[in-house]
């Protein structure tokens, strides 16, 4: 015999696809729950944790559990994909707002990039709006003596863009670590997080073709908007 909250979690997995629970909406409260599923309110966490761990709920402080969109927009992760880019695949409208975009010293960056002491970066800070809302934050550092004469117009359009047409540059690979952290004064700033107190944080070291490091990027994504995919290939030995 199956265990309760299971039960539980398959009916309520059946009403969010029957559309009975719309995505941005939110599931009865726990005490809702027990009434209706007549058990302790124990049983109705495991349930409800169970649905947010196969990506049906976010638990959101002050809100409660707040239905996802199942549709959500593909990222991918072992990629090296502009924003312009991504954007002109989904098909939806876009808008990139730079907020800073200045020459400063970062020695920890620096060192990451193999700069010489003292080199300058460009900093380049950019929101996101994909579908009216502000689910990206990215932040950017990249090496002035090889990235040169930045301009907000080349922020807003494409980086990447400027850097492979204009520049002649050969961008090649990344090293990327994904984390989920708690979100911060900037985020709540820049974006619209929808009551959402973590987001899924991407840091990346961007390499050109001859192995030059010219880039370090932090990319701060809104939890619900994105599933980060990537294709792996069994390899036979």
């Amino acid at each position: 015999m199956k265990n309760k909250y299971v039960e539980i979690y398959h009916k309520l997995v059946k009403d969010i696809q029957k559309g009975e629970y719309a995505a941005g909406g939110t599931l009865p409260s726990e005490h809702d729950l027990c009434a209706r599923f007549e058990t302790s309110r124990e049983t109705i966490r495991k349930a409800l944790t169970l649905l947010s761990q196969n990506g049906y709920i976010q638990k959101v402080r002050g809100k409660g559990s707040v239905v996802l969109d199942r549709d959500k927009f593909e990222f991918p992760v072992s990629g090296l994909t502009s924003f312009k880019e991504l954007s002109e695949r989904l098909g939806q409208s876009f808008q990139t707002h730079v907020h800073e975009l200045t020459l400063v010293k970062e020695a920890e960056v620096c060192r990451q990039l193999n700069c010489q002491e003292g080199s300058h970066l460009w900093k380049v800070v950019r929101s996101r709006e994909i579908g009216g809302e502000r689910i990206i934050l990215d932040k950017d550092f990249l090496r002035q003596d090889l990235v040169r004469d930045l301009t907000k117009d080349i922020a807003e359009t494409s980086l990447y863009h400027y850097i492979e047409n204009e520049l002649g540059l050969d961008i090649s690979f990344a090293k990327k670590e994904i984390v989920v952290e708690p979100v911060t004064v900037e985020d709540e700033e820049f974006l619209d997080l929808n009551g959402h107190d973590q987001v899924v944080v991407i840091r990346s070291y961007v390499y050109l073709g001859d192995t030059t490091a010219f880039q370090f990027t932090e990319s701060r994504h809104r939890p619900d908007k994105f599933q980060f995919v990537d294709f792996a290939r069994r390899t036979k030995v």
